[in-house]
């Protein structure tokens, strides 16, 4: 199998690469994350004058005719930086939900805002009682004349402060945790009935608590089919997860690079450590990680347009392998540092932190093991 990127992806990479090094220097970067923002709102506007946002998209959409690996190759470079721009929600999850079930309408409406980076998304999924199931939704959306009546509480919603529009998962029919009545919706965050709390995360991006009261939305918000979203969700987070792997893959390529470089720097006895042979398995170790879980999000990336079983057992393998590693990585990276790598001053500490979150995101190593056990032995 020819795992070489094309001439115009390679591009893409070198273009990435000299933006991230500029706009996400150490300095730069705190500074820009500190800010009441959070960000840089010129950085988010350099990456769609690059094109990055129109590469999941047909070229009949407004878009580049990109895919998967395309979004794979941009967050690794984010990853390097520890970039905190919401290019998942708005690219990857609003993306993917328009591309795979959006009307013509809708497509019409929020592709091009996305392609040009006017139009910021968050995907409102997670609920405090919820753990990592899909359909243990609290959140309804009950029918009011042509329209629905939205109700309910998301946590931890990434990017919403950033956001203009919101997709959110809610129960249209049934139970709580029946896989059937689950429904998708794109409305506009400044709708009637929308309050948000915002705050920092401890990885240095932002999130809001969403609370919708009785907010009324219309016919046209659905996406997709009514009460018949759970796959189409399945499908959508699944390759926010794989974007993800390669986000960690980058950070954990950069948290090992910094902890050989620190080890031939700080001296012990005279000597500098990175001499103790013990200290070099370790950095083996974690090379070794790195390189596997590179190989399990090209796996998992290439599967995305599998049959549905398929995918999913690649895309909790690859979450399963990579969040060993990101632990891995990251723990070993702040020891060998030693107290520095405790410090705020220090990098390393925040490419941990980041590694750290990347577990609990969309299902963590417990829950997708179980889920490929399940899959495996079905």
């Amino acid at each position: 199998m020819d795992f070489n990127f094309t001439e115009e992806q390679d591009m893409v990479r070198d273009s990435l690469t000299r933006l991230v090094r500029e706009n996400y220097g150490w300095e730069t970067r705190m500074a820009a994350i500190n800010s009441e923002n959070g960000l840089n709102p010129g950085t988010w506007a350099q990456l769609a004058e690059l094109g990055l946002f129109g590469m999941p998209f047909a070229e009949e959409d407004g878009g580049f005719g990109g895919g998967a690996v395309d979004a794979m190759i941009v967050m690794e470079e984010f990853g390097k930086g520890l970039v905190v721009e919401p290019f998942v929600p708005t690219v990857v999850c609003a993306g993917g939900f328009l591309k795979h079930a959006g009307t013509a309408a809708q497509k019409e409406e929020h592709i091009g805002g996305i392609v040009d980076g006017s139009q910021i998304f968050a995907f409102a999924y997670a609920e405090p009682r919820g753990r990592y199931d899909y359909a243990d939704l609290e959140t309804t959306a009950k029918k009011d004349g042509s329209g629905y009546i939205l109700n309910g509480h998301k946590a931890v919603v990434i990017g919403a402060p950033w956001a203009t529009h919101l997709i959110v998962t809610a129960r249209t029919s049934g139970e709580r945790r029946d896989k059937q009545g689950v429904s998708v919706f794109v409305i506009d965050k400044s709708a009637d009935g929308v309050v948000t709390r915002d705050y920092a995360t401890v990885d240095g991006r932002r999130a809001s608590e969403v609370f919708f009261e009785n907010a009324s939305i219309p016919a046209e918000a659905l996406i997709g089919e009514e009460g018949g979203g759970l796959p189409l969700i399945e499908r959508v987070t699944d390759e926010a997860i794989a974007a993800q792997c390669a986000e960690a893959c980058g950070a954990m390529k950069v948290a090992h690079t910094m902890t050989v470089d620190y080890s031939r720097e700080r001296k012990q006895f005279g000597v500098p450590i990175g001499s103790f042979q013990v200290l070099q398995h370790r950095m083996v170790d974690m090379y070794t990680e790195y390189e596997q879980s590179v190989s399990m999000t090209y796996l998992a990336t290439l599967k995305l347009d599998a049959p549905e079983a398929e995918r999913k057992l690649a895309v909790s393998a690859a979450k399963v392998r990579i969040g060993q590693a990101a632990h891995h990585i990251g723990q070993e990276a702040i020891q060998i540092h030693g107290g520095n790598g405790m410090t705020d001053e220090y990098a390393i500490g925040h490419y941990f932190k980041r590694l750290t979150i990347f577990d609990s995101e969309f299902g963590n190593v417990d829950h997708h093991m179980k889920r490929h056990m399940t899959l495996a032995n079905a």
